[in-house]
């Protein structure tokens, strides 16, 4: 005999209930639902093969304030409130756990805008699959968690209560003519407002973790002017925008001078950071500069060296350059590096353009002119750098401090052991990781490239709408197209622009790892725009029926 019948309502259906509408769910999404599991899977291997975490020369900065003033601390913040309850194993879970979360994240916002769900998930399946975003999710470093706020910032940017608001109710009977334009004009103003405000604070938050985030404002800016809604609406959202952007920095800027007596976001000056890029680029025969500004040229073997050896070596001209009596040092280096970009553009800009095609290359390699690629690799045993990361007696993780800035002295000291144990790797894990990552485990630069081109095209086609270019495209855009344009929009600037700034000072496989949640989603919703149009004129239609809508896009759930 069989038991009574469940009730609708009793625990037993809904769980039933609930399990059916979650394999529901996996069964319509199963291409993520597989990249996802696969990610997942790459993580945990990752957890197991190093611990308790992978550090890097910077790490210190973030657990025992070494080299302070040197770079934005912000990511200080999560990583004490993780540390106050576990270790640095939980703090890699804890990023690990980001990064599936923000792949996620990417998935849900395009399908919301109505890209198809195999398109979504080939836009999220780099971030998840690339074994150089699984590495830095291992590393005790902040570039996890400025990716979590630039994806967050863009999500409820693109929220749905932030889209172009539709055309007001008429006035109502015995309502004057112009009411009811004035109360459309006022929920345009309110709706999505809060949104805008979030998603500024997130963007701003971004630049105390990496002080790159503060190009952020641009796109964001950009953003609100494509998505339109009438002068008043778009000038409120980009006031409030702006202000919420600049409240996150300013409290850093203010909490920085109530400790240290400097209002800054880093204490490094722009001519230090730029030190690098401007003596490789310049070619010092040709340029005019005083004669005490020549010691601060390379010879060509230091040139060799690349920019990260310029900027950091003991031994770079920039280091051991000491300027003439009544001459201040920082001034110097800032005229020598105008006079370079004053004089020499092209050659600056050919560099910078030349690092920046890298992402698209082929294959990865190292480059002379950036941090070596290994630093951003699996290895086989524990990575050791230099006086900096460093093993002691059983494997003991010991660090090299320098706590005063300037100052040659470097302080050792064992990693604390609330923080973990000693260094321990599985080699059979490690061993697979670095196979994967080596033999094509990341995302092929010209996929990359292929994706890059289609989010620029939909970025043209959201600025041809708004523009109301001659195009019969632009004069064709619906909603779903605007919709598809904007975010495309979104993703592709925001990407470019970190990008670009990163790659003006110093190219880094590291850097490039924000192109990883900004240009595959901007391609993704780029292709999604070019189907909508492809399948008007397969119709003989221009005007992109329901139809086509349907077919094109999928829900969100």
């Amino acid at each position: 005999m069989t038991g009574p019948p469940s009730r609708p309502d009793s625990p037993r259906a809904a769980a039933a209930g609930l399990v059916g509408r979650s394999l529901g769910a996996a069964r319509r999404h199963w291409v993520f639902v597989a990249v996802l599991a696969a990610g997942l899977v790459l993580r945990v291997l990752a957890q197991l093969a190093y611990r308790p975490a992978l550090l890097y020369i910077d790490t210190m900065k973030y657990l025992y304030n070494a080299y302070p003033g040197a770079d934005p601390v912000g990511y200080k913040a999560p990583l004490r409130a993780i540390l106050a309850v576990g270790g640095l194993s939980t703090v890699t879970a804890v990023q690990h756990l980001l990064g599936l979360a923000f792949a996620a994240t990417i998935y849900v916002v395009l399908l919301r805008r109505g890209t198809p769900r195999w398109l979504a998930a080939l836009a999220a399946a780099p971030v998840l699959l690339d074994a150089y975003q699984v590495q830095i999710e291992q590393t005790i470093m902040p570039d996890v968690w400025f990716e979590a706020l630039l994806v967050a910032g863009i999500a409820v940017l693109l929220a749905p209560a932030v889209a172009p608001a539709r055309a007001s109710q008429p006035a109502g009977a015995g309502q004057p003519a112009g009411a009811g334009r004035a109360t459309g004009t006022a929920r345009r103003l309110r709706r999505g407002l809060g949104a805008v405000i979030v998603a500024g604070l997130l963007l701003g938050a971004s630049a105390t973790v990496r002080q790159v985030g503060e190009i952020l404002i641009l796109p964001a800016l950009a953003y609100l002017l494509v998505a339109g809604g009438g002068w008043r609406t778009v000038l409120t959202r980009a006031a409030a925008l702006t202000v919420a952007f600049a409240i996150p920095i300013g409290g850093y800027m203010t909490g920085s001078y109530l400790i240290t007596g400097h209002f800054w976001l880093a204490s490094s000056t722009p001519s230090l950071a730029s030190y690098g890029r401007m003596a490789t680029a310049a070619d010092c025969a040709a340029l005019r500069i005083p004669g005490y500004e020549r010691a601060l040229c390379p010879t060509a073997r230091q040139r060799a060296y690349g920019i990260d050896w310029l900027d950091h070596d003991v031994a770079s001209p920039l280091k051991s350059y000491s300027p003439p009596a009544g001459k201040n040092r920082f001034a110097v280096i800032a005229s020598f590096d105008h006079q370079v970009l004053a004089g020499q553009p092209l050659r600056v800009a050919a560099a910078i353009a030349a690092d920046g095609v890298k992402l698209f290359a082929l294959t990865r390699t190292s480059s002379q002119e950036g941090t070596p690629i290994s630093r951003w690799q699996f290895q086989e045993s524990y990575p050791t750098y230099g006086d900096w990361v460093m093993l002691g007696r059983h494997h003991a993780i010991v660090l090299g401090l320098r706590l005063t800035p300037g100052r040659p002295t470097i302080t050792r000291h064992v990693l604390d052991r609330g923080y973990g144990g000693p260094a321990a790797v599985s080699e059979p894990l490690a061993a697979f990781l670095r196979s994967y990552q080596l033999d094509g485990g990341y995302t092929p630069g010209p996929l990359m490239a292929l994706l890059a081109l289609a989010g620029l095209t939909g970025s043209v086609l959201a600025l041809a709408g708004l523009t109301g270019s001659v195009l019969a495209f632009g004069r064709r855009l619906t909603a779903q197209r605007r919709g598809l344009g904007q975010a495309c929009l979104l993703f592709f600037a925001t990407g470019a622009a970190v990008l670009i700034v990163s790659d003006a000072f110093q190219f880094s496989w590291r850097y490039q790892l924000p192109a990883l949640v900004t240009v595959p989603p901007a391609g993704a919703l780029g292709l999604a725009l070019a189907g909508t149009y492809l399948f008007s004129r397969a119709r003989g239609d221009g005007s992109a029926p329901r139809a086509e809508a349907a077919e094109l896009a999928t829900p969100a759930v």
